[in-house]
């Protein structure tokens, strides 16, 4: 196993499977959330783009550190070697998602 660990992260955002690589993962502050910190992309030739891993690479460029709601993370697993970061569609279910709870304004 190398020195630094690096983590696989799957989670679910708004019905697409994105997969992401971090060197640092922890439980947040804020309550519910995951910390995902140094996230890490594959680094292939210029040759050859991954347009998935591109979009990715776009979405996170200026991002230090990102906070993941609990419920989203799917899987979280400690890896030897990196791969490649992609977002997937989720699919089509049959099955109805049930809807987040909305939050009322207090009457004060």
């Amino acid at each position: 196993m190398t020195s630094s660990p690096l983590y696989k992260v799957i989670f679910l955002n708004q019905d697409k499977t994105f997969e992401i690589f971090a060197k640092q993962i922890f439980q947040s502050d804020l309550f519910g959330f995951i910390e995902v910190e140094e996230i890490v992309f594959g680094e292939r030739s210029q040759l050859l783009l991954d347009p998935s891993e591109e979009k990715l690479k776009t979405e996170f460029e200026s991002v230090t550190r990102s906070y993941i709601p609990m419920h989203s993370i799917v899987r979280i697993d400690e890896v030897e070697k990196g791969g490649v970061a992609k977002i997937t569609d989720t699919g089509v279910s049959n099955v109805t998602r049930m809807p987040g709870v909305p939050v009322q304004p207090s009457e004060n």
